[in-house]
């Protein structure tokens, strides 16, 4: 639960300069190497493994270590959750971690793509998140409410306000698939704002609620479990290694399958105190 104290109320103060900050380094990442994948020294084959906020760059490290020959692992830094899905289908990468398997379906539907979920790695926390108020009963009417504009989590968010008993949803609608066009029911006339994953974190300071994933949370300095007013943890969410349907069956995807499931990528895991889903 949230409660207003004079430490808590300079973190907020910081949080817009710190989702600043981390968006205009994001913004300067380095383009990906374009050579072949198969490409590497002697008898190593490298594998490009994309990922892009904290802790998926350090599993895919973690990975890297544990990978056993003739493969090795370079990972492929990347400032949004699209890019990766575009470099992958594209061929440009063996693989990627950035998402949970609902988010790949919705960027399969959209782009005619074949990618699939190899694995699931981890478990996320996501929760509605208010700088103002302490629960969610205390929304007010006419409350700004930010989600995703990704089915997949705008759902997951939208879940949380039914659940709260301040919207009602179309039960004609597949629970993973309704929108903001869903509600049938908004007593309290709340006011929905889609935005960019991406972007949720610049929302939280003037929002009367938002919707982070665990890793965003973090970064503003929020615990999941703690700071959160709502919380959900269902396990079809889970971060996974994605390949495509040209090579899931591939030596290259097994090998990378198995090193995401090591005891070294565990270990980063419980380093960030994040539930292994293996």
């Amino acid at each position: 639960m949230i409660r207003s104290t004079p430490a808590r109320m300079a973190r907020l103060a910081a949080a817009a300069a710190l989702t600043t900050a981390a968006l205009a380094l994001a913004g300067c990442s380095a383009a990906p190497n374009a050579d072949s994948t198969a490409a590497g020294d002697g008898d190593t084959q490298v594998l490009k493994v994309a990922a892009t906020t904290t802790p998926m760059p350090e599993v895919v490290r973690a990975a890297a270590e544990a990978i056993e020959a003739p493969y090795s692992i370079e990972l492929v830094e990347v400032a949004d959750y699209v890019q990766p899905n575009t470099m992958l289908a594209a061929g440009e990468l063996d693989a990627n971690f950035v998402q949970h398997p609902p988010f790949m379906e919705d960027f399969n539907a959209g782009n005619n793509a074949s990618l699939v979920a190899i694995e699931p790695v981890y478990l996320t926390v996501v929760g509605t998140y208010s700088s103002k108020h302490d629960s969610m009963e205390d929304i007010p009417d006419g409350g700004h409410i930010v989600v995703p504009q990704d089915v997949s989590n705008q759902s997951r968010a939208l879940q949380m306000y039914a659940a709260a008993g301040l919207i009602k949803l179309d039960p004609k609608v597949d629970t993973w698939e309704v929108t903001v066009k869903d509600v049938i029911d908004n007593p309290k006339n709340l006011q929905f704002t889609e935005v960019d994953l991406m972007q949720l974190n610049a929302a939280y300071p003037e929002a009367d609620g938002v919707f982070l994933h665990g890793t965003f949370a973090r970064q503003l300095g929020l615990v999941p479990g703690e700071d959160a007013i709502a919380v959900e943890q269902d396990p079809q969410f889970a971060v996974s290694l994605v390949s495509r349907n040209d090579n899931q069956d591939s030596p290259e995807v097994k090998a990378l399958a198995k090193a995401f499931h090591s005891d070294e990528v565990r270990a980063v895991l419980e380093e960030f105190d994040v539930p292994a889903a293996f």
